[in-house]
């Protein structure tokens, strides 16, 4: 193994880890540079007919080789090294996920525009004096450029109102020149720590207490994992924001993890308002020049502030200081395609190679990170008060087997004449549904056949509005139909059950006068939607407002007093482990919006299920029996965070073939000592994307090391081309 940082002569053999999913490469190629590199240098590697981002992990032996001749590579820009807690980090993902190292690489070094050189642009800068032009509108020009730098044409006509012919001709003219430029780094972002010129909010004696200890570690520069523990509206975010700004006056940078890119835009005016300088976000509706800016500043080690969805945690930073996790407790942490990582616990992973804090916050701790707490890994801070002269929500149940809704009604009595009430005195009301759409199935009343996806075992979603009915897993669309696809029948398809636009109607026909507004992913489909409808609800132009989880995540609306949750039962009753926990954080997150100003606020829950224990915990706050006998549940299943499992999913085409090599894999378990494998079974969704999916599970104490268990298992066996096979170790879905 080479030195962490080892320079090595140009022309060596090197060992480089392509940047690709190509499957047949599990690690490192040889090459040739054609320049001096050193470990941890990101190289242009060719690799067939193309070339893609590399990097240079060491120096290749006479075996690596075996007389072969080698490609050579070439070097990027020298400060495109990854650093040697970087590269150890990439490594641990690797191998907890069991994923290629190339795969993650590939996260690392997700703008390969970043890496090449920018084009020269064209500036123009002022060669004449103002007394030299001869009209006032050129003198003007060279009044306000003279003694700058060259700038863009953009910039000169933003900043004179001059217009490109104008400019070009007073280039001929000998009055201004054009010289090629490097585009300059926006001003907007500049991140100096002792420059901080936004304003301060004054803490409470608890919110100080806390934000000493957060930014006391980050000033210490070393390791400790804290769980920022706080009800909604304690001001979480404003307390975490001392151990950034610690991080940037020691000229570091500070991540902040996001689990909504609907949240990065109100998120951006808060930092804004603190700092002075806007954040970098990073998420998937980014365009390539901000990625490219953001990448570049990261690996250089720039002081910055990154607030990004769970890809910036394999940002290349340079010189971190802090990582937050806010909303740690959320399950959108988890990626489910490609590299199953969860950015939470890979968070904690990266801030402890760094010697670095971590800052995880939420209102509704995971069950993981309050064990962890018992454990003695994480240390625990509470705030126990709401910011300000606001109080905790009053919780009631409304009893749908005493007071139900009318038919096909949604809304029970109790829920209507609160709204009403609330409506009268101006005040904002949240009704909470977690479901898109008009309603989750369609069925027909003649054969009673419901309307199902062509390419996944599930059923298909009525979206009214577009007319449509639409697959949630795979994206399938297609008409409402007016016909039955089963049985012919015309005019009998019926939608079944509420979503968010069929509870919409229900409002504009109670309240025809209130103005409403659905917030979910199919009407708020980018950061500038959810902005636009934010400050609507700050503007007191919307009334009502009818949301999915979109809504429950860290928003504050001083004037939303209500809070309807039309059914308090989804996710109470199901198979899911972590069924009860999840709604109890839901429910409590949803309640969180009412009352967070001045006014008090209520939250009705609609139930079928009035005795239910997460439903018990909220109205009588009772937040520590729930938690108490959900650990005891788990403890004695041996279930997470007290065992561990992984999923191993075969999917293909051919079904059969598919469980003939899923039996023989089972044939093949060689029982290793205080693992239980369970499976063969086809998945709960045992078509996606018209692939057949069935699963195995694995189960295990803690101690067990289940990644070596499974590499073990599957270098026995040999999996056709035709079937993919998915590790995911420590699943958050199981579907």
């Amino acid at each position: 193994m080479s030195p962490i940082d080892a320079h090595i002569p140009k022309d060596t053999p090197i060992k480089v880890v392509p940047a690709t999913a190509l499957p047949h490469i599990d690690g490192a190629l040889s090459y040739r540079a054609n320049a001096p590199v050193r470990v941890g240098q990101l190289v242009s590697t060719p690799l067939g007919k193309r070339e893609v981002v590399g990097m240079v992990i060491g120096a290749a032996n006479d075996a690596d080789i075996n007389g072969m001749t080698l490609k050579t590579v070439t070097p990027y820009d020298a400060d495109y090294h990854l650093t040697p807690d970087m590269r150890q980090f990439m490594d641990w993902v690797a191998k907890w996920y069991l994923e290629k190292p190339g795969l993650v690489l590939k996260m690392a070094s997700s703008v390969p525009s970043a890496l090449k050189q920018d084009a020269l642009t064209i500036g123009y800068h002022a060669v004449a004096t103002p007394d030299q032009a001869n009209t006032v509108r050129r003198q003007n020009i060279l009044k306000n450029l003279s003694g700058m730098m060259p700038e863009s044409l953009a910039a000169i006509r933003e900043l004179t109102g001059a217009t490109a012919t104008t400019i070009k001709a007073m280039c001929k003219d000998g009055l201004l020149a054009a010289v090629p430029v490097k585009p300059h780094n926006d001003q907007q972002y500049h991140a100096d720590g002792n420059m901080i010129s936004g304003r301060q909010q004054k803490l409470t004696v608890e919110q100080a207490a806390a934000a000493k200890t957060l930014a006391d570690a980050v000033a210490e520069q070393k390791y400790t994992a804290f769980l920022l523990d706080g009800v909604t509206g304690s001001g979480k975010t404003e307390v975490y924001f001392e151990a950034v700004a610690e991080a940037l006056k020691a000229g570091r940078q500070a991540l902040i993890l996001l689990p909504e890119i609907a949240l990065s835009q109100a998120f951006e005016a808060r930092c804004h308002e603190r700092f002075g300088f806007r954040p970098h976000l990073w998420h998937s509706g980014l365009g390539d020049s901000r990625r490219r800016a953001v990448w570049r500043e990261a690996i250089r080690g720039t002081p910055m502030v990154v607030a990004g969805a769970r890809s910036a945690l394999f940002l290349p930073f340079r010189n971190p200081g802090v990582v937050v996790v806010d909303e740690e407790h959320e399950l959108s942490y988890r990626q489910q395609e490609g590299v199953r990582y969860h950015a939470r616990d890979m968070a904690v992973l990266r801030a402890r190679l760094s010697r670095i804090p971590v800052i995880l916050s939420s209102a509704t701790p995971s069950l993981e990170s309050l064990v962890n707490v018992e454990q003695g890994k994480y240390q625990h801070i509470r705030l126990f008060s709401r910011f300000g002269s606001a109080g905790m929500p009053d919780i009631k149940l409304i009893d749908l087997g005493k007071t139900p809704a009318e038919r096909r009604r949604w809304l029970s009595p109790p829920l209507v004449d609160a709204i009403g009430k609330a409506l009268e005195k101006k005040e904002q009301v949240l009704l909470f549904l977690n479901r898109r759409g008009y309603a989750p199935m369609s069925l027909c009343l003649s054969c009673r056949e419901r309307i199902v996806c062509p390419n996944c075992s599930a059923w298909l979603v009525t979206h009214k509005s577009a007319g449509e009915l639409r697959c949630h897993h795979c994206g399938h669309n297609s008409r409402f139909p007016t016909v039955c696809p089963s049985c012919q029948t015309e005019g009998m398809i019926m939608p079944c059950g509420p979503g968010v636009e069929r509870l919409s109607e229900e409002v504009e026909l109670r309240f025809p006068d209130a103005r409403q507004g659905i917030f979910s992913s199919d009407a708020i489909t980018t950061p500038a939607l959810a902005e636009q409808f934010f400050n609507a609800v700050y503007n007191d132009e919307i009334d009502i407002i009818i949301g999915t989880q979109m809504v429950a995540k860290g928003h504050h609306f001083p004037d939303l007093t209500l809070v309807g949750v039309v059914d308090a039962d989804l996710g109470l009753g199901g198979a899911d482990l972590r069924g009860g926990e999840l709604s109890w954080q839901l429910l409590t997150q949803v309640a969180g919006r009412a009352g967070r100003a001045s006014r008090p606020g209520q939250v009705l829950l609609q139930t079928a299920m009035p005795e239910a224990m997460v439903l018990q915990s909220l109205i009588h706050d009772d937040r520590e029996s729930f938690i108490a006998a959900e650990k005891a549940a788990r403890s004695e299943a041996a279930m997470p965070p007290y065992g561990r499992l992984a999923a191993v999913i075969l999917s293909g085409r051919d079904e059969a073939r598919l469980m003939m090599m899923a039996k023989q894999m089972a044939n093949d378990w060689p029982h290793f000592e205080g693992v239980t494998l369970l499976g063969p079974a086809p998945a709960p969704l045992r078509l996606l994307r018209r692939n057949y999916r069935v699963r195995f599970l694995l189960k295990s104490s803690r101690e067990v090391n289940l990644q070596r268990v499974i590499s073990s298992w599957l270098d026995r066996i040999t999996i056709p081309s035709a079937i993919n096979c998915q590790v995911d170790i420590d699943p958050v879905s199981f579907f």
